[in-house]
């Protein structure tokens, strides 16, 4: 879940790897490091707790030359955040850079202090050089001292190791965590995420688990760990560049919720046109026999893909008839769920690297489960675990907190319900021409909602010193109601709750006063009422109520604080235009307290260990 990046050809080294350390901070992490083996043969290391701004600092009083060299940025498992703690690690001639978990960390800690070793770190990091040390002492090249060391390693993880014993190359291995390589003319890179090694090629190798890379300026070698020879051809990113930038806007995150009609658009492209009943996606994501041999389905994912899973339960179950389960999967496996052939798994990842919800997938596939990804990222590892993948295409998202990733997530499952309730016999084509053709009018709609930005920044304004906030809505609204809350937690750190607004008098109604505001999606349906009502408790307490509709009546007015009213669409729609104001408030709550918008602390953007 921390930025790995890695250099190997006839350039400086350090700038190399700083810019692409800089390219992956949309990751999270609280420390940073670099090591490169310099010109006259010895490796040596500089390391910073905090940002990469304390690392460039450092390396302006005390530079390192070299053309090899290795990167780091760090989100603390093993040890608390600090310089020592920081990768990479040392131990005699070699140095290592880590994301993920050794498991079995004790074991290996307390067999090497048993064999004279001094660590000087409280990281599982740190045990990896030193198994390699021990491995090139005893005689063994350097490629089979790696190779040896990671079959003694258990858990998710990912490496890359330098050593002064062999100067001109890198060893990459990983099990769960990606790897992605850069092939270059004369030059080769490794990283974490492809947007660190797009100033530089176009043309990338991923890892796959359980594989190691040997890679040296001109040539990349490739094996699985028990040395089996690997080949590979390297494939062709055709990410724009600009893609990654900020775009003259101040924060990633506010230009990625302006991407999101476009976004929208691509998601759509070529899967379904104006005035046809037909949902046509790349491939068939039905398990072989159809609808027919799906006794239920089963969404496994985490944190906001969660959020989409709840909304994807509603349409699935509304359209098709088939039962729907929501798990977090981190909870998944380890409660022996009942899985066999006739269950659908359908795992949700923005990064599809998720290793919780990789965890659920292999007890699916363990079981008999036929597995779909809907995921972000093409070739991401939860992709090619999956006997099928719907990809959301809404390109590169830096800031970690989601915002277009979210919105296509919940438009690949629309999609996915339209087309499996077709498949069933269950939608006419008339009526599946009507649910597809609000979908064409979103991404108006969306912008629409954009150019209410002063009218919700005022709202911020105005509401930005709260210490509490309760989101509120109901049905297939409801989840939406839990995503505001997340997004305002994750980038304003203000306590936030999501609820179902008829369960608001089972305990949270005790919350309210005139301090809490209390924002509320009631959009025109069968529970305008039902949702009014609930609204008038929280007036009879004084709450602050800011609403979220497509249609401000008088009633709605009578009540409510502040109104923010949203284009109209179907029914099983509204989650969509309800979600877009609330990153924006979010967003600017966040920009008036200061925060770290687009790299909120604590936070990780792909999520690499349980």
């Amino acid at each position: 879940m921390c930025g790995i990046m890695g250099y190997v050809g006839p350039s400086e080294a350090c700038p190399i790897l700083l810019d692409g350390l800089a390219r992956l901070e949309y990751r999270g992490y609280d420390s940073a490091g670099v090591a490169t083996i310099q010109k006259n043969g010895t490796l040596e290391l500089r390391r910073a707790a905090g940002k990469l701004t304390n690392l460039r600092r450092m390396l302006g009083e005390a530079p390192l030359s070299g053309h090899i060299g290795i990167g780091h940025t760090r989100w603390a498992t093993h040890g608390r955040p600090s310089a020592e703690n920081a990768h990479p690690h040392k131990a005699g001639p070699v140095a290592v850079i880590h994301n993920g978990i050794v498991e079995n960390y004790l074991d290996l800690r307390t067999e090497l202090l048993s064999r004279g070793h001094q660590l000087s770190s409280e990281t599982d990091t740190e045990l990896i050089a030193h198994l390699v040390e021990e491995h090139l002492k005893a005689g063994r090249a350097f490629g089979e001292a790696v190779r040896e060391t990671v079959q003694r390693l258990r858990g998710s993880f990912s490496i890359v190791v330098m050593s002064e014993t062999s100067p001109g190359m890198l060893i990459a291995a990983k099990t769960a965590t990606p790897l992605v390589l850069g092939i270059g003319e004369g030059e080769n890179f490794i990283a974490s995420d492809i947007p660190a090694i797009l100033a530089h090629t176009r043309n990338a190798i991923v890892l796959e688990d359980g594989e190691l890379a040997e890679i040296g300026a001109d040539s990349v070698r490739l094996m699985r760990f028990d040395g089996t020879a690997v080949e590979r051809a390297p494939r062709r990113i055709e990410w724009d560049a600009v893609a990654v930038t900020k775009g003259g806007f101040r924060h990633y995150l506010r230009k990625e919720i302006n991407e999101q009609p476009q976004a929208w658009i691509d998601t759509l492209a070529g899967r379904a046109d104006p005035g046809s009943p037909r949902v046509n996606f790349e491939m068939d994501l039905l398990p072989k026999g159809g609808p027919a041999v799906i006794g239920r389905i089963v969404m496994v994912s985490a944190g906001a893909s969660w959020i989409t899973s709840q909304v994807g339960k509603f349409v699935i179950e509304d359209l098709a008839g088939i039962p729907v389960e929501v798990d977090y999967s981190s909870e998944y496996r380890y409660r022996r769920p009942p899985i066999d052939e006739r269950t659908m798994m359908i795992a949700v990842s923005q990064s599809g690297e998720t290793a919780d919800t990789l965890a659920a997938m292999e007890e699916g596939a363990r079981r008999g489960a036929h597995l779909l990804a809907i995921t972000n990222t093409v070739d991401s590892s939860i992709a090619r675990k999956a006997n099928a993948q719907l990809y959301t295409r809404c390109g590169p998202e830096i800031s970690v907190t989601t915002t277009k990733c979210f919105l296509t997530q919940l438009e690949s499952s629309y999609l996915f319900a339209i087309h499996l309730a077709a498949k069933m016999g269950r939608l006419k084509d008339a009526d599946a021409e009507q649910m597809l053709r609000p979908m064409f009018a979103i991404p108006g709609q969306v912008k629409a909602i954009l150019k209410l930005e002063p009218q919700i920044q005022q709202i911020a304004r105005k509401f930005a010193t709260a210490h509490d906030f309760l989101f509120l809505g109901r049905g297939i609204n409801y989840p939406i109601a839990l995503e505001g809350a997340l997004k305002l937690k994750e980038i304003s750190y203000i306590h936030a709750e999501g609820y179902s607004a008829g369960e608001m008098k089972h305990g949270p109604i005790a919350l309210i006063d005139e301090k809490l505001p209390v924002v509320v999606l009631i959009p025109n349906d069968d529970l305008f009422e039902k949702t009014l009502s609930n609204l008038r408790e929280v007036q009879s307490r004084n709450g602050r109520i800011i609403a979220v509709t497509d249609r401000a009546t008088d009633e709605l007015k009578a009540i409510a604080h502040e109104i923010i009213e949203v284009p109209a669409t179907s029914r099983r729609l509204t989650p969509v235009l309800m979600t877009v104001p609330l990153q924006l408030l979010a967003y600017h709550i966040a920009a008036e307290r200061g925060t770290d918008v687009d790299q909120p602390r604590n936070l990780a953007k792909a999520v690499t260990v349980e």
